[in-house]
């Protein structure tokens, strides 16, 4: 991702399946928690739209409150499928957001990530996931999905990388309160 490549005009975060039940089984859940609250206080402070997914909610439970909390009036769409862009419902709330880029984190990076980011690549979005904000029950599965989706033409950088570019300038008016949101969340 260069700083062109993404603005805060056109670019949405999609927060995949927070849910408390799958943030337990992997690895550094709550480290991934913390650096997907880090990304959603970031965007929020920008102004981008978010998006929360939700995998089968009705048996699985919903997004963690504390980051749902964090994205006020955020839609929270249920899915079926591994790839949120399978969804009509997901799909229709990123076509209505007008975004050319995404931005994504949550879990699980080899399976709900890597499907969502290859179609999300074939729907001609670019995307940028988030690397210290996904996360996988066998780290070895996420490295080797994530090296597979730069090679089909995502950008993987960590989150404070990202929204520095987003910001471009110390005279950015959320600048300052960025940094601020950097400490508290190191």
């Amino acid at each position: 991702m260069t700083s062109t490549s993404a603005n805060s005009t056109d670019t949405l975060l999609l927060c995949i399946d927070m849910q408390p039940v799958f943030v337990k089984a992997i690895a550094d859940g709550e480290q991934v928690q913390r650096r997907c609250a880090f990304a959603l206080a970031a965007a929020h402070g920008l102004g981008l739209p978010v998006v929360f997914t939700e995998q089968v909610p009705h048996k699985l439970g919903g997004t963690a409150p504390e980051l749902l909390a964090l994205a006020p009036g955020a839609p929270v769409l249920g899915k079926t499928s591994f790839s949120a862009l399978a969804d009509t419902a997901i799909q229709a709330a990123v076509t209505a957001s007008a975004a050319a880029h995404l931005l994504l984190c949550g879990i699980e990076t080899p399976i709900c990530v890597y499907q969502t980011t290859l179609d999300a690549l074939g729907s001609g979005l670019q995307v940028t996931i988030l690397a210290d904000a996904v996360g996988a029950r066998r780290p070895p599965d996420a490295r080797c999905c994530l090296s597979a989706l730069e090679r089909a033409g995502a950008h993987v950088l960590p989150a404070e990388t990202v929204f520095y570019a987003l910001l471009a300038s110390v005279q950015h008016p959320f600048f300052k309160a960025y940094t601020q949101l950097v400490k508290s969340h190191a």
